[in-house]
């Protein structure tokens, strides 16, 4: 029992966590660890190069206390005093001894300096190597964040709430224009609407009695009455109407 809700608690916590970790912000923040540790091993690197020059200071000065002691040994054996003579020697030999260590020292001090300067470069080099992969990745997250939210947003277009929405605005709207298209036929096929085809004609025909009137004033067409061939081979006069068509 105790292992299946183990099981159940991992599984559980497990999807939280996953589900709550932003690659982005990791990335970003793993960025910001290893910049932050690029001053300590500065400081490291610096340490070990002041340890060389310590080093370096020391040979120095211990090669010049030997030559020193050097010309002392030579200068009591000169005088005859072989007990201050052996002092110095004493002395020049534990000098002696120390510049070899300090050598020794040296040398490796001098190996380490260079590793941890190289160390370090690579360091660097690594450190900006892992920023530009990390901006990629973060560019790749943000733009696969993006599409997951398109998708979304299209997959409403075809299913759920919005799409019936749009179905249901539809067919309103479609209803409506065909109610008012019935509604507009019915208004001009009827015996009104037909009343005004035949006032607005009559209209017409007047506007064009008066317009050959004005005309006939103005000697633009002949004052004689227009007649045409009747049925006989007689003429016919006509009316204002039947002129104007006529003359159409």
């Amino acid at each position: 029992m105790w292992q299946r809700l183990k099981r159940l608690f991992r599984a559980i916590f497990g999807g939280l966590i996953e589900k709550a970790e932003d690659p982005e912000l990791i990335l970003q923040q793993t960025i910001r660890d290893m910049r932050e540790k690029v001053p300590q091993m500065q400081n490291n690197v610096a340490q070990v190069m002041a340890t060389q020059k310590l080093l370096e200071k020391e040979v120095v000065t211990l090669e010049r206390e030997i030559i020193d002691y050097d010309a002392k040994v030579k200068a009591a054996v000169k005088q005859g005093r072989d007990d201050i003579a052996r002092t110095y020697i004493t002395a020049l030999q534990e000098k002696q001894i120390a510049l070899e260590r300090s050598k020794a020292q040296l040398e490796t001090s001098t190996r380490a300096t260079e590793q941890a300067k190289k160390f370090l470069q690579n360091y660097i080099l690594q450190v900006k190597k892992r920023t530009s992969e990390a901006q990629q990745l973060v560019n790749e997250a943000r733009a696969a964040k993006m599409q997951e939210q398109l998708s979304q947003t299209m997959a409403s277009f075809q299913v759920g709430d919005d799409a019936g929405t749009f179905d249901e605005m539809r067919e309103r709207i479609q209803r409506r224009a065909a109610s008012a298209e019935a509604k507009m036929d019915l208004a001009t096929s009827g015996t009104e609407a037909q009343i005004m085809d035949i006032e607005r004609e009559s209209l017409n025909l007047q506007v064009e009695d008066s317009l050959t009137a004005y005309k006939r004033q103005m000697g633009l067409i002949p004052d004689s009455p227009v007649s045409v061939g009747g049925d006989a081979g007689g003429e016919k006069t006509l009316g204002p109407s039947e002129r104007s068509k006529a003359l159409e």
